[in-house]
């Protein structure tokens, strides 16, 4: 098993430890908002578990995918709210 991946986060590319979730990866990377709500509201990971939903952000170009419930993958091509919509 690699001791690093890495992954893109808004087309910038960051290296994780295998087994770190998204949502933690995008933290590392620097950023908080994770998707805006309808009303243009900047939101971010909240609970941790799932539950909230607030940590939606698009993987591989599949939107509304749960940040903090998947791991990262090497490869992985992240979107966030705020490179574009979610």
């Amino acid at each position: 098993m690699p001791d690093q991946i890495t992954i893109s986060i808004n087309a910038n590319r960051i290296s994780v430890a295998p087994g770190v979730t998204v949502a933690a990866a995008i933290a590392m990377a620097g950023h908080l908002v994770t998707r805006r709500s309808v009303g243009g509201a900047m939101r971010a990971p909240l609970c941790g578990m799932g539950v909230c939903q607030e940590c939606r952000v698009s993987i591989d170009g599949v939107p509304h995918q749960l940040s903090c419930q998947t791991l990262c993958a090497d490869g992985m091509r992240v979107v966030t709210a705020i490179e574009g919509t979610i």
